[in-house]
């Protein structure tokens, strides 16, 4: 019995959720999640849901099967693959954002070499696209190899700033969306190459019309202003 109790409460929960729009959103627009959702309420009565993580992490879960309707990642390269790959509706992929880098528990990247800083937290680049700029940033102010020993990664901005925050690490690099209300610097953009965020609408999911309805969304002036207000630029 307290098999069958258990099986009809997942059913009841899966069922409850059926009808969200579940949203796969890269980490840096995780502060931007109540402000999205609000801008998309005005809009449509659809419920929408987001799941967090790198944007090579979640790339990976949907081109494994994984029920998400939307994809919206820190990286046009990841949409392109999935694109490729038959997952991702072609004519539906949009550049909706540049991401920004911000630097966190120090004022300048220079500061980094100071010898109390032994441990540099980063997003791992070969998961998230602000890993790629976080080390590209390094790189062009000939530092990446002498700090390398002092690198630590983590998955996800979100988890790398964590780092951060809590002491684990002196210092980060990571999305400025995470870092702009908490004392962070902006990294100069001509620092690192673009982070070109781009989004896809992942193909036949059953939510098609409510996801083109939230990219429509993304791309109008509310949106736009909704992600320039976090710290992103817009293209």
């Amino acid at each position: 019995m307290r098999k069958v109790i258990l099986s009809l409460s997942f059913f009841n929960i899966f069922q409850l959720y059926a009808d969200d729009l579940v949203v796969a959103a890269a980490a840096d627009l995780r502060p931007l999640e109540k402000p999205l959702t609000e801008a998309y309420n005005r809009r449509s009565r659809h419920r929408v849901r987001f799941t967090f993580g790198s944007s090579g992490m979640l790339a990976g879960q949907i081109r494994n099967g994984a029920p998400y309707d939307l994809f919206l990642s820190a990286n046009e390269q990841y949409t392109q693959e999935l694109v490729s790959a038959g997952v991702l509706e072609p004519d539906s992929v949009r550049l909706y954002a540049l991401g920004r880098v911000g630097l966190y528990g120090v004022k300048t990247v220079a500061e980094l070499r100071n010898p109390g800083i032994q441990h540099i937290a980063v997003p791992n680049p070969k998961h998230a696209p602000y890993g790629v700029a976080a080390e590209e940033i390094l790189r062009r102010a000939g530092l990446l190899e002498t700090l390398r020993p002092k690198i630590v990664y983590g998955e996800n901005v979100s988890q790398t700033f964590e780092y951060a925050r809590t002491g684990n690490a002196e210092a980060c690099l990571t999305s400025w969306t995470l870092v702009k209300d908490a004392g962070g610097v902006l990294i100069p953009a001509s620092q690192h190459d673009p982070v070109r965020q781009s989004a896809g609408i992942v193909k036949g999911t059953p939510h098609a019309a409510a996801a083109r309805d939230f990219l429509t969304l993304l791309l109008s002036p509310d949106g736009q202003t909704v992600l320039i207000r976090g710290g992103l630029n817009v293209p």
